[in-house]
């Protein structure tokens, strides 16, 4: 082989494969994909929630993360006290709260 044929057929193969950087664009996707679809909606609710526990005030019907639905009847800094039942009062954090439940409106189904 002479130089010049060698020389040929190296830059034929250098030619061919792609730069270093095009390895990582699978990698690089998956991860605006990642984001797009799992974090970015769950900072979402996220905030949601934290606006949600932040304007929580007497009257406010609650879940809490434990399964619990009462009324909130006195609301402090870092707690609440709801009322789960008539003369049923427990005392929560407020972190614990999972979401503020619209009013029914309506009469209970077993009334």
């Amino acid at each position: 082989m002479t130089a010049s044929t060698f020389a040929l057929s190296a830059s034929a193969t250098a030619a061919g494969s792609p730069p270093g950087w095009v390895s990582f664009l699978p990698l690089v996707g998956m991860l605006v994909i990642f984001w797009f679809l799992i974090l970015r909606p769950q900072m979402k609710r996220q905030k949601e929630l934290q606006g949600k526990i932040g304007g929580l005030k007497k009257g406010d019907q609650v879940l809490t993360a434990g399964g619990l639905l009462g009324k909130i009847i006195k609301v402090d800094e870092h707690y609440v006290d709801l009322e789960l039942a008539p003369n049923v009062k427990v005392k929560a954090l407020r972190s614990t709260i999972a979401d503020v439940v619209p009013p029914t409106g309506g009469k209970p189904a077993n009334d």
